[in-house]
């Protein structure tokens, strides 16, 4: 069992808040090359995967490893509410904090990028308790919503437009379709992040199935 950090956006932690996202998908690297990876992926012991070009792949995160989650936020001092990198201090989350969208001015204090979050500011552990390989596009409607997708389009939290309407066009292998479903959301969630032809590309990902446990890992250490 390891412990290791995973950076998580504001949209995702405000699902693991909600209790609506249990896994999360990266893209495996180095990508497999050739045909023969067609043929599928064999677990051959704890912590490997083989292709049928026998190239086996060592995961960094494997079932039985717990994840704290990197987040957007800031330390401040207790008193004059001053940014500072002491343990000793508040922390705030953007994804939850009511000043988020204010400007940094207007706030008082501006914000951390979660790549910069230490371990003991984390107020969220996942415990992993699956990993799969497997193509994005492979993707089912239940695997979207273990994402955290609701399947309602409403612009937010997934677009940068907060003006899109609640009906879009979505190519989820059976042509176009003008329905809000939750693969639909995830393909927009995912080029959004991963850019325009990210999810055409249908890249070979590695996907976590875990629990959430709200509270930093080492506090729920000491507690168990």
């Amino acid at each position: 069992m390891a412990d290791r950090p995973i950076l998580l956006s504001a949209p995702m932690v405000r699902a693991l808040l909600a209790g609506t996202k249990t896994q999360t998908r990266r893209i495996l690297k180095p990508q497999p090359i050739g045909d023969v990876i067609q043929y599928g992926w064999s677990r051959d012991d704890g912590a490997h995967w083989t292709d049928q070009s026998f190239a086996s792949y060592r995961l960094r995160i494997w079932a039985g490893d717990r994840l704290w989650v990197r987040e957007t936020w800031q330390g401040l001092s207790f008193g004059d509410y001053l940014p500072t990198n002491s343990s000793q201090c508040e922390v705030r989350y953007a994804a939850t904090d009511p000043c988020a969208d204010l400007d940094a001015e207007a706030r008082g204090y501006p914000w951390r990028p979660s790549i910069f979050m230490p371990r003991w500011a984390s107020r969220l552990t996942l415990t992993v308790t699956d990993v799969r390989i497997e193509r994005l596009q492979d993707i089912s409607e239940a695997d979207a919503r273990a994402e955290g997708i609701n399947g309602i389009w409403d612009g937010t939290p997934f677009s940068p437009d907060p003006t899109a309407t609640n009906k879009f066009t979505v190519n989820i292998g059976v042509g176009n379709l003008n329905a809000p479903t939750a693969a639909g959301v995830y393909r927009m969630l995912w080029e959004w992040i991963n850019g325009e032809g990210s999810w055409e590309a249908n890249p070979w990902v590695v996907a976590y199935t875990f629990t959430v446990h709200a509270g930093n890992i080492d506090q729920i250490a000491r507690a168990a």
